[in-house]
């Protein structure tokens, strides 16, 4: 019987004001405080209060054998301070159990890497220094922006100091090896990498209520079952932590399911484990060769989710020709404003991708389209070039 690895994203982005026309609607950090206060009140009380409940009582009942890591954004730690922090002090609680292990990422939940190594290496730094800030803890362990991963993230997260990183399971670039060892990437003398087990995760996090599919429905025992049938040291079960109670219905059977998973599995033989307790304990298999930029997002796990367009690759190429403007303007609000449009939500919900793709870019996007979605985050953009230049006039 394999062991399990549990980890859980959390994250909510800054929804964007739309001007309608009006550009002097528009001021950093052109925000939607209403839409995003309502969502987040809408996911606090159906999944992060009641999850975080269920979790800390199966970690106190288990005397600490239940286990689980979790990765907050900034940008969702921001909200919680500024709209609900009594979800904030309930993770703050359920960290201090001693059962759940917080990874670090990039602050603004961004796609960073692929375009500012220096941007990125703030972005990580300003992630650890509120973790330390708001939880007292120092992460072993890196996942980056939707598990964007290749050997070259692998080695600088090596160099930052992280013992573990975060990476995509997905046969198409693992090529057969199995997801549930560890391995090392190129190159790198001491980091290891866990693979997300994606058939597993996915069950969980999609497939759970859909009565069309085969495994339905998905009860503990069934899915005890499939742990067991899974060869090797690791089972990594990531996910968004919204799949329960807000993507997956409570009235679907979804908290009674994670209420039993923990001590079924562990009747079973399994032991539950934290990414940094893993990669203590087991071995880096072999070398893992990943080239090529993962994902765990959409069909093509790669970076089409977010640059698979015109109007996404403009939109990104305009954040990065920003950069310059911003350091040299030194002004905190705008280089605030401009770390909160750096959220890879932006770019994804100007993807005009068809099928299930599409449909799960339409589920998360507040707007009608995704030419609404590139509009309304090129004006934000537009006014803070306008506002930028105003600066570097006065410098």
């Amino acid at each position: 019987m394999p062991d399990v690895c549990l980890y859980f994203q959390v994250h909510q982005p800054h929804r964007l004001i739309s001007p309608q026309n009006d550009r002097t609607r528009l001021k950093p950090p052109y925000e939607d405080d209403a839409l995003n206060r309502e969502i987040l009140n809408r996911v606090s009380d159906k999944c992060y209060l009641p999850a975080n409940k269920m979790f800390k009582q199966r970690i106190e009942e288990s005397h600490g054998l239940f286990r689980m890591a979790l990765s907050l954004s900034g940008t969702v730690v921001e909200q919680f301070k500024k709209f609900r922090p009594d979800v904030l002090e309930s993770f703050q609680e359920l960290v201090a159990t001693g059962g759940v292990e917080l990874l670090a990422e990039t602050y603004y939940h961004s796609l960073a890497f692929v375009y500012s190594d220096k941007e990125f290496q703030r972005q990580v730094d300003m992630h650890l220094d509120m973790l330390e800030e708001n939880f007292s803890v120092r992460p072993r362990v890196f996942r980056n922006s939707e598990l964007i991963y290749n050997n070259s993230i692998a080695a600088k997260a090596e160099t930052l100091g992280f013992e573990g990183i975060i990476a995509e399971g997905t046969p198409a670039f693992t090529e057969g090896i199995s997801p549930n060892y560890l391995y090392r990437a190129p190159d790198t003398a001491r980091i290891k990498t866990l693979m997300r087990n994606h058939t597993l995760s996915n069950d969980l996090a999609f497939r759970f209520s859909d009565s069309a599919w085969g495994g339905y429905p998905l009860t503990w025992e069934k899915f005890t079952d499939w742990v067991g049938q899974s060869p090797g040291d690791l089972v990594n079960l990531f996910m968004d932590y919204e799949s329960i109670g807000e993507h997956q219905k409570a009235e679907k059977g979804i908290y009674e399911f994670w209420q039993k998973v923990p001590e079924v599995l562990i009747e079973a033989g399994s032991q539950w484990v934290t990414p940094s307790e893993a990669v203590s304990i087991y071995p880096s298999l072999k070398e893992y060769d990943c080239a090529k930029v993962t994902s765990w997002a959409d069909a093509e796990r790669d970076l089409s989710a977010w640059y698979g367009n015109a109007m996404q690759q403009e939109a990104m190429a305009k954040i990065r020709e920003l950069e310059p403007k911003i350091v040299s303007c030194g002004d905190p609000v705008m280089l605030a404003t401009w770390g909160r449009l750096q959220s890879s939500d932006h770019p994804y919900w100007m993807s005009t991708k068809g099928g299930a793709d599409g449909d799960v870019k339409n589920y998360f996007s507040p707007y009608k389209s995704a030419e609404e979605a590139y509009r309304t985050f090129m004006d934000a953009l537009a006014d803070l070039e306008y506002r930028l230049q105003a600066c570097a006039v006065h410098a």
